[in-house]
């Protein structure tokens, strides 16, 4: 009896333990405190940086990596070497990086590295700092790091950098010594090449010294809004006086997984308030290609925080900042860097787009690298459906570019998985066509298959239940299965694993006693629920709906909605047949999807006239 008592005890303590290892969706911690010394004469700056690091995975932690972006500015290095050797470079970086002179270049170099108080030994491996620990974090421990840098601002090229190409001063992205994230996947110390990010949720402490004539903005709470002026202060209120001509910016910026500046003497700052909503900010060069566009931008962004908010889910910050600076645009926690002297449609576009990845990648924060995607290609989504309705664009289906985009990619050679990592894309163009066009897409063809208002229903319950939460592919999907009640893991699988094409014709049809029978043919290799209507001569129609075997369920359509549910078509099955209670020649035309709701790649099979389809027949 004693032996097996015992034995009951360790299979509990076994199967505890087990349970503990399999809850693998913890979240590391960091708090960082920094203080920056900018010399604008030399482009170049001191850095103290101390971290708070609180371990709270399961495992015992023996090293730690740090992300050294500003490195990659340097002739022959990762960044430089792709860029001169893919086959299809970006103009914006090219071979630029390999002609930089000693003044122009980016660098961080680490001075000294501490944990708790005990100097550490590291290596500077490009644009990662490989760091072996004086003692191991524990899980569920905090250790505290400390650091003394130095950085040089390398001309603007690529997201970051100094005098861009409309004369903003200092784009400042990932510009200091950042944790590399650790996760249930482990570490990702990725070498940065001009791609994508991942971080670990922190809180920031940051004090900019620079030039007092300077007015920054960025990611964070302005802490001294009277000291350094600006429009930061209290109407009424006059700054203070900064020392040594410098004035001291301190900002405060709680949950985020980045913190972006930027600094001009020339910028213009104005605000406006989103009802029940964030304050926004606009930093901007005033001159003649800005003014009268910039003044515009307001009203439109209001207006897509407040679609946004209602339709994808609410903005958790009280700020955002639209922020002339960088090389096209960029997104960044609570902000974005975009180019400025642009038409109104275009500037509207850009902010709108980059707004969005505030919800995808700010507060969602997947990982990029992994699931590019989910973070492009729902921004594109969102930001589309967005611009049609601010912009009173009247498209019938906003998501017509994506498409279009996809289809390109789909029928060009060089397309890839979207389960590829984003660093490891042979081209840019597949890269920029699966991350923006084809992830687009797998929400569009997710509304077609689920039905509006589970959809966005969906779309909303995703951003609540996973905010702050590092989501990947399967919860999201795991999400929408929830709310539609299908299975969904085959639509996931096929669009984002593999490269197969859809293609869906009508191969025939049969009139016969009175009753029309359709037979539809799956030519291309991936699965999709169908939508066919039959237009009527008397000027009636009918959708019939066949949903897929494997979905284990249908679409949710709206009440007022016409259709017939047929039985499922189980996907092995090469052709499908369903009968019409009319005669053919009742019969004006039968469609298949007429909303273009599939990324179908012969839609010119989708569509027959019965009365030229019967004539060649008999003929």
């Amino acid at each position: 009896m004693k032996i097996k008592i015992a034995a009951l005890m360790v299979l509990s303590v076994l199967v505890a333990n087990t349970a503990t290892a399999q809850t693998d969706r913890w979240q590391q911690a960091i708090k960082y405190e920094m203080e920056i010394d900018m010399n604008v004469e030399t482009h170049q700056f001191t850095g103290k940086q101390k971290i708070k690091y609180t371990n709270n995975s399961p495992d015992t932690l023996t090293r730690v990596f740090y992300h050294l972006y500003f490195n990659a500015f340097q002739p022959n290095s990762m960044m430089d070497v792709r860029s001169r050797t893919i086959m299809d470079a970006d103009p914006r970086v090219s071979s630029r990086i390999a002609g930089l002179s000693e003044d122009e270049i980016g660098y961080q170099k680490i001075n000294q590295l501490k944990q708790d108080g005990k100097k550490l030994k590291y290596e500077v491996v490009g644009t990662i700092l490989e760091v072996e620990l004086a003692k191991p974090i524990m899980p569920n421990s905090t250790v505290d790091f400390s650091m003394d840098f130095e950085a040089q601002v390398p001309v603007q090229i690529r997201r970051t950098g100094r005098d861009n190409a409309e004369g903003i001063a200092y784009s400042m992205a990932q510009w200091y010594p950042k944790m590399a994230e650790y996760d249930y996947q482990g570490w990702h110390a990725n070498p940065y090449i001009g791609r994508e990010f991942h971080g670990v949720w922190g809180d920031f402490d940051v004090k900019i010294t620079i030039d007092k004539d300077y007015i920054l903005g960025g990611t964070g709470y302005v802490q001294n809004p009277n000291e350094v002026g600006h429009g930061y202060q209290k109407e009424g209120v006059k700054p203070g006086k900064g020392k040594n001509d410098k004035h001291t910016w301190h900002f405060k910026a709680p949950k985020v997984i980045d913190f972006m500046w930027a600094a001009d003497p020339d910028y213009t700052h104005e605000t406006a308030q989103v009802p029940n909503g964030p304050t926004l900010h606009f930093l901007y060069q005033k001159n003649e290609k800005t003014t009268e566009n910039w003044e515009k931008l307001k009203d439109y962004t209001i207006k897509a925080f407040e679609y946004a908010n209602k339709t994808f889910g609410k903005y958790p910050y009280e700020q955002y900042s639209v922020i002339q600076g960088g090389d096209g645009g960029m997104e960044y926690p609570m902000a974005t860097l975009i180019t400025g002297e642009r038409s109104l449609p275009s500037l509207v576009g850009v902010t709108v787009h980059e707004m969005f990845h505030s919800w995808y990648q700010a507060v969602l924060a997947t990982n990029e690298s992994l699931y590019e995607w989910m973070d492009e290609g729902f921004t594109s989504f969102a930001s589309s459906e967005t611009m049609n309705v601010i912009m009173e664009q009247g498209q019938d289906n906003p998501q017509a570019g994506n498409y279009r985009g996809y289809k390109a990619l789909a029928e060009s050679g060089y397309e890839e998985p979207m389960s590829t990592h984003a660093d490891h894309y042979h081209t840019n163009f597949a890269y920029g066509r699966a991350a923006y066009s084809k992830g687009a897409v797998f929400l569009g063809q997710l509304r077609y298959i689920l039905g509006e208002e589970v959809f966005y229903t969906g779309m909303r319950r995703y951003f609540n239940e996973w905010k702050f939460k590092h989501p990947n592919d399967n919860d999201f999907i795991r999400i929408m299965e929830k709310q539609s009640g299908l299975e969904l893991d085959w639509y996931r699988e096929y669009w984002v694993n593999s490269t197969k094409t859809i293609d869906y014709g009508v191969k025939s049809v049969l009139d016969a006693e009175g009753k029309t029978f359709v037979t539809l043919a799956k030519i291309g290799k991936m699965p999709m629920p169908q939508e066919v209507t039959v237009n009527f001569k008397d000027g009636s129609s009918q959708l019939y709906y066949i949903p897929l075997r494997i979905m284990r369920g249908n679409k949710s359509f709206s009440k007022d909605k016409n259709v017939k549910i047929l039985n499922d078509w189980p996907w092995v099955n090469p052709s499908y047949t369903f009968e019409i209670d009319r005669a053919a020649s009742q019969i004006e035309s039968i469609e298949i999807d007429k909303n273009n709701g599939m990324a179908d790649l012969e839609p010119a099979n989708n569509t027959i006239n019965i009365e030229e389809h019967l004539k060649a027949t008999f003929e």
